[in-house]
């Protein structure tokens, strides 16, 4: 196989969504001109990574920032936070900066619904203490947050994690990520491998093998003025790699993990960039 699975995957729904993708009649987000955001977009699909075959959902098509995504997932998850000073003076990232709601945070969103019910501190205890259990669930999709004022509603909303004790001895841990939406050339990839880092940092906290990682989305867009760079990525060859998650192997706990405790090695960024330029995307809010 040339390139990564995600590649592979990410043609395919290219191709789907170019063929198939239906336009919406009122969307909610403009451009920074004023213009509404039109999309062509499909329904329902899944895609799934069996770890232990090195499988990565990271694409060659464009290059990642992948510090940067890391950052982003350590600011929710780690720093239960939604102050966008925090996120850009620990982690170097400002995407999120068009989501202030005008005090320098995005809301009752995200890190702050994480920190107000306590749901990461709450899935690690839950899962050492009952491995076999089914009901290990991340949701931030909490309606009652949403009549305080916020910037977005949580796109990758909800995580689902089970132990799987594996016929070779090994006792795995599995995660499923669902999303509501996705502005696929955007942030498709960069959503999974966030939550895949997710998977490696839960499962290295509570003692288990990283296992299979499978992301569910409800419905995934291309923006009309990203469907030139669509298709570009679908006319680009892939660079053949096999991209994987490093941790520092002193560090356990899920709290203690910096930014550079955690790398993707064997993804050749440069050599990505060369072959595969990067590309410009623009927002729409």
């Amino acid at each position: 196989m040339i390139g990564t699975k995600g590649d592979i995957y990410t043609k395919e729904l290219l191709k789907r969504i170019l063929e198939e993708g239906t336009k919406d009649h009122n969307p909610r987000p403009k451009y920074a001109d004023g213009t509404p955001a039109y999309t062509l977009s499909v329904n329902h699909g899944m895609m799934t990574y069996d770890l232990t075959k090195n499988e990565s959902p990271l694409i060659t098509l464009r290059p990642i920032a992948v510090k940067s995504a890391i950052g982003e997932l350590l600011w929710i998850y780690q720093d239960e936070s939604n102050d966008l000073e925090l996120l850009k003076d620990k982690y170097g990232v400002t995407w999120w900066d068009s989501w202030d709601i005008g005090n320098r945070t995005i809301g009752s969103c995200y890190g702050a619904t994480i920190k107000k019910y306590n749901l990461m501190r709450n899935l690690l205890e839950e899962i050492k203490k009952d491995p076999d259990g089914r009901r290990h669930i991340i949701n931030m999709w909490q309606v009652e947050d949403f009549k305080e004022k916020h910037g977005l509603k949580p796109c990758a909303y909800q995580t689902v994690w089970n132990v799987r004790h594996g016929k070779d001895g090994i006792d795995y841990l599995d995660m499923s990520l669902f999303q509501r939406s996705s502005d696929f050339c955007t942030a498709g990839c960069i959503n999974q491998m966030q939550y895949l880092v997710l998977l490696y940092l839960v499962a290295r906290h509570t003692g288990y093998t990283p296992g299979r990682f499978t992301w569910f989305y409800n419905n995934i867009q291309i923006y009309d003025r990203h469907i030139p760079n669509a298709l570009v990525m679908l006319e680009r060859e892939p660079v053949d790699c096999k991209p994987e998650i490093w941790l520092n192997p002193e560090k356990k706990d899920f709290y203690e993990f910096t930014q550079d405790d955690i790398k993707v090695k064997g993804y050749p960024r440069e050599l990505i960039r060369k072959k595969n330029p990067k590309l410009s995307f623009e927002t729409a809010i």
